[in-house]
C-alpha cells in the first residue's frame, strides 16, 4: 500500500493530518456508566526502528511505534491538534472499534468504521453503546480477554492500529476557503479541553500543565538493553462504561480521499519488557482513582446536542468487560462529586515512522 510515512513529534503520532496522542488515566470499575476520566500524562511513544536488536522479529516486519503499558491499565486517545479534516480508522487488534467489524482499510459508511477528526476530540473505548464507550484497558493476549479475541474468536494480532483519510481534492479546496471565511468572520474563542479544562487543570505534560497527582513507584531512570527475547504481545480489552459519544459524519464518503495519507502499528509492551528493549524504565503506574477521588479533582462531561451519535454495533455491544477473564476488580469506588464533573466545550516536523506488512 502506497501511503505517506506516519512520524513521531515527541509522544503525538501524526498520520496526515491527523495528530493522536495516548493517554493515561484512571480505570473506571467495570458496573455502571462514569464520567470521562482525566488525563494523567502521555504514554512515552518510540519507533520499533531504533530498537532493532532488542525487538522481536515480527515487531520489525510491521514497523511501527510502541508504548509501555501495565496490566490493566487504561488509556485515552486524544486528537487535539488536528488541524485539518480527517477520517481516522483506530484497531484494536484489527478490529474497527467504531463499527466492531475486522480491518478492511477501507472507509466505509454502513457501518461507518471510522472518526471524523477534529470533530471527535478524544476517544475513550469501544463503540459499545448508545452515547457511552467501554473503556480500553490493556491486557495480554492468550486469556480471551481482549476485544480482538471476542469478536474474531483469535488473538493474534494484539496492539492498535491507525490510519488516517484526509479530504479530497475538491472538498480540501472548499474547505480552506471556508476556514478563511470563517477566520475573518469570527473571533478566537478558547474553549475548555479534556483534561485541561480553562487552565484551572492542564493536562500533565501539556505546555503550562502541572504535575499529576502523586503515582507510586520510583522515578524513570536509564540503562542498558538486555538482550533479546521474546515480548509478551499486549492487547486491548473492554473496561468500564462511561458517557461519551461517537459522531456520525455528516460528509458524504465521496468527499474523502480514496487513499489513506498515513498509518501505523502500535504495539502495547509490558512495562518490564519496555525496559529490556529500550533500556528505560516505564513510567511509575498511575494515581489510585479513590485517592483522585478524594483529593477532590476533577473529572469531565462532554455532551453536543448538535451531533448524532452512532449506534453501538452488536459485535462491540456483546464484548464482556475484562473483570470476567482477570478478576473483579476489589478497589473501592468512591463517585465523583457533583462539583468535580466539569463540563468541557469542543476542542478545535517530526521523524517518519517505518510502517510495514500487517
Amino acid at each position: 500500500m502506497a501511503v505517506d510515512a506516519a512520524r513521531i513529534e515527541g509522544n503525538t503520532v501524526v498520520l496526515g493530518g491527523a495528530r493522536v496522542r495516548f493517554i493515561r488515566t484512571l480505570r473506571l470499575p467495570e458496573t455502571g456508566t462514569h464520567p470521562l476520566p482525566p488525563g494523567l500524562g502521555e504514554f512515552p511513544v518510540r519507533r520499533v526502528e531504533d530498537h532493532p536488536d532488542t525487538v522481536p522479529p515480527e515487531w520489525r516486519a510491521r514497523g511501527g511505534v510502541m508504548l509501555p503499558v501495565y496490566l490493566r491499565e487504561a488509556m485515552w486517545l486524544s486528537f487535539a491538534g488536528t488541524g485539518e479534516p480527517s477520517a481516522l480508522q483506530v484497531g484494536v487488534g484489527k478490529v474497527c472499534a467504531v463499527s466492531g467489524e475486522r480491518w478492511t482499510g477501507a472507509l466505509s459508511r454502513r457501518p461507518q468504521n471510522y472518526l471524523t477528526l477534529p470533530r471527535q476530540p478524544w476517544l475513550d473505548g469501544i463503540n459499545s453503546g448508545r452515547g457511552t464507550v467501554r473503556q480500553f484497558v490493556a491486557v495480554p493476549l492468550g486469556m480471551g480477554a481482549t476485544v480482538e479475541g471476542q469478536v474474531t474468536g483469535e488473538e493474534t494480532v494484539g496492539g492498535v492500529q491507525l490510519q488516517a483519510f484526509g479530504l479530497g481534492e475538491a472538498a480540501h479546496r472548499l474547505w480552506r476557503a471556508e476556514r478563511e471565511r470563517a477566520r475573518l468572520l469570527r473571533p478566537r474563542v478558547e474553549t475548555a479541553m479534556y483534561g485541561a479544562p480553562s487552565g484551572a487543570f492542564p493536562e500533565p505534560g501539556a505546555a503550562g500543565g502541572g504535575a499529576p497527582p502523586p503515582a507510586p513507584g520510583g522515578q524513570v531512570t536509564r540503562g542498558a538493553a538486555a538482550p533479546r527475547a521474546r515480548s509478551a504481545v499486549m492487547g486491548l480489552g473492554a473496561g468500564g462504561s462511561m458517557r461519551q459519544q461517537v459522531f456520525e459524519d455528516d460528509r458524504p464518503l465521496s468527499d474523502w480521499a480514496a487513499e489513506p495519507s498515513a498509518r501505523t502499528f502500535v504495539h502495547l509492551v509490558t512495562a518490564p519488557e519496555w525496559r529490556r528493549i529500550t533500556g528505560e524504565a516505564a513510567p511509575p503506574s498511575p494515581v489510585d482513582r479513590a485517592a483522585y477521588t478524594a483529593a477532590g479533582l476533577p473529572w469531565f462531561d462532554h455532551y453536543d446536542e448538535s451531533a448524532t451519535d452512532l449506534a453501538p454495533p452488536r459485535a462491540l455491544g456483546d464484548v464482556k468487560p475484562v473483570g470476567d477473564w482477570i478478576g473483579d476488580d476489589h478497589t473501592p469506588w468512591q463517585a465523583p462529586g457533583a462539583s468535580q464533573v466539569r463540563p468541557l466545550g469542543d476542542p478545535r516536523p517530526g521523524r517518519p515512522v517505518q510502517d510495514g506488512d500487517w
